[in-house]
């Protein structure tokens, strides 16, 4: 995988970028799909391909339990598995195995748990997130980590980043496909030094890029913004760098601007499912009573296939919970998000990101 800055916005720190990677070209900014359990909920591979998606996201956790490494393994991979032909990145199954099961101990060596599907009883550390993402084959791997809760104790994130620096030295020396990269993931809560001494701890391993983890689980909006200010500056500049599970348009450009490459999120496929759709007028509860008869288009702004429907179509459609108005209203968030993307790389590099930035903060406050 190379990585290339092709350009750096002059007021802020937004960068501009390419990822080459086996299955192709990644231009950063770039909001990646989250495709759990080997798909993006209520699309196909080709609406995912119309809608610009660049790279897709899959789950270490939840692949590992269903279908199982055997069967992805007979596949030839998750690329053959759910035949898609673009880069891939795979998490390290680290958050769920904290966040989905109630039963879990966790130890210097890794985590027991039990599945949140029967209650079987696995172990999952460094070694083992690390064989499963080979059997799996993505383009980009993480590190198998620790995300601390929000709030937690200083002592308890600390350990936490103890941990997950431990587990990343484990997870670089694990034998990857030769096309497979892997990425660190620096952990910290909201704890500027901590933050700091997580960085700089994984900054000598080398990876191929660096995540920042552990955000978006409850905090304020502007800690946020405050931890990644305090972190960007030691992450190594020629890396990309990957704010994980975030999140709104406003999260996002607010995160470019601090120097942001990559993200994920599953906020446009899930409200997507609860009815709200993202547009360039802002967000719309397509559900609501007054688009029963409204015929106009949900984004004339937009060029993709849900703009060919009405409101109140697409409002008829969740109202009887018809399957394909969730597709409709998924195609249109996923495509939202590209777009979003696509003109947040064209404002940095037409030097305009000040008036995009004004613009996206005024269509979306939070």
């Amino acid at each position: 995988m190379r990585f290339s800055v092709l350009k750096t916005d002059p007021n802020t720190k937004a960068r501009l970028g390419k990822i080459e990677s086996a299955h192709g070209v990644i231009e950063t900014p770039i909001f990646m799909p989250v495709g759990t359990r080997g798909s993006v909920k209520t699309l196909t591979n080709q609406q995912l391909h119309d809608a610009g998606a660049q790279i897709i996201l899959g789950n270490t956790y939840h692949l590992m339990l269903r279908p199982g490494m055997e069967i992805i393994e007979k596949a030839g991979g998750l690329h053959r598995f759910m035949n898609w032909d673009k880069p891939i990145l795979t998490d390290s199954g680290g958050y769920q195995v904290f966040s989905l099961s109630s039963l879990n101990k966790i130890t210097d060596d890794g985590v027991k748990f039990q599945s949140h599907i029967d209650g079987s009883r696995h172990f999952l550390g460094p070694n083992e997130s690390m064989q499963i993402q080979k059997t799996l084959g993505a383009d980009i791997v993480m590190a198998f980590d620790q995300c601390s809760p929000y709030p937690a104790k200083p002592e308890e994130v600390e350990k936490a980043v103890m941990r997950t620096t431990k587990w990343a030295r484990i997870c670089r020396d694990f034998p990857l496909q030769p096309h497979q990269n892997l990425f660190g993931i620096v952990q910290g809560g909201v704890i500027p030094e901590l933050r700091q001494a997580s960085a700089e701890s994984l900054a000598p391993l080398d990876f191929a890029g660096y995540a920042i983890g552990g955000l978006s689980v409850g905090e304020p909006a502007a800690l946020m913004y405050s931890t990644i200010e305090h972190t960007e500056p030691h992450l190594p500049a020629h890396k990309p760098r990957y704010l994980m599970g975030v999140g709104t348009p406003r999260n996002i450009i607010e995160a470019v601007v601090r120097g942001i490459d990559m993200f994920d999120c599953v906020m446009p496929t899930r409200n997507a499912r609860n009815g709200t759709a993202y547009t360039w007028s802002g967000k719309i509860q397509i559900k609501a009573g007054r688009y029963a008869d409204d015929f106009s288009q949900l984004d004339p702004d937009l060029p993709c296939y849900t703009s060919n429907f009405s409101k109140a179509y697409l409002r008829h459609l969740l109202n009887v919970d018809e399957i394909t108005g969730l597709t409709l209203i998924t195609i249109q968030n996923i495509a939202f998000y590209l777009d979003f993307m696509r003109q947040l790389r064209q404002a940095i590099d037409s030097n305009t990101l000040s008036s995009f930035y004004e613009r996206i903060c005024s269509i979306y406050p939070d």
